[in-house]
């Protein structure tokens, strides 16, 4: 018994290691789009402005003068939010809905798609490791949103309820046939993850008919997981 116990203690810090390396990954991967696609777009345009006013500015440019400063101060606010997420403990610093909401605001932002993001109840703390689980399942998810789904809309609710944490993940995608689609890795890796956390996993897609993955972790699992 205690064998075992120390196994699945072992295995569970596997899988947080393993986690934590992802999320970094993945960080690291949308701050390269957004560098490019965001924040280089945004510096192009105040050089270009910048250069039309090399010389001393007449009052009759005053106003494109002010404009361009307003254009260089939201390229360094976005150079601001883009060094929060250079944070290696982003999700124990900012916590799971907070961390799932500035995802969604990275694909509106660079009109990958549109999202929405729902939060129902109260929020309660969760253990930090099973957080960690948590978000990754959800990026991973997004990450066949992008990939695969062809979506335009992607929905995420956060319900909170009195004893469980319920959430819905769902894309207006091309969908698939769930019966004859093999499991790819990533679905398969979603999958096994919830099952350490002792999360309830549903995954239903349609051709068609977009994708939808929901999520029910009971919050007595916190203590189930610290063995």
């Amino acid at each position: 018994m205690v064998l075992k116990q120390l196994e699945e203690k072992q295995k569970f810090q596997q899988e947080i290691a393993q986690s934590q390396i992802e999320i970094k990954e993945n960080t690291l991967k949308n701050i390269g789009w957004e560098l490019h696609d965001n924040v280089g777009q945004l510096l192009s345009v105040a050089n270009i402005h910048l250069n039309m006013l090399q010389s001393d500015v007449p009052e009759e440019k005053q106003n494109r003068f002010i404009e361009t400063k307003e254009v260089v101060a939201q390229a360094i606010q976005e150079i601001r939010s883009l060094s929060k997420t250079l944070n290696n403990d982003v999700i124990l610093k900012n916590g799971l809905a907070a961390s799932i909401q500035i995802e969604l605001e990275r694909f509106n932002r660079l009109n990958f798609l549109k999202g929405v993001f729902k939060l129902e109840g109260t929020m309660k703390v969760l253990d930090n490791s099973n957080e960690i689980i948590i978000f990754r399942m959800v990026q991973e998810f997004f990450s066949n949103v992008i990939k695969h789904a062809k979506a335009d809309s992607l929905e995420v609710l956060l319900q909170y309820n009195p004893e469980k944490l319920y959430i819905k993940l769902e894309d207006n995608g091309v969908g698939f046939c769930t019966k004859t689609t093999l499991s790819n890795s990533g679905m398969e890796t979603m999958k096994s993850r919830a099952a350490l956390i002792k999360a309830t996993y549903k995954l239903t897609s349609e051709p068609g008919a977009g994708t939808t993955l929901e999520l029910t972790y009971p919050y007595k699992n916190n203590a189930a997981t610290n063995v």
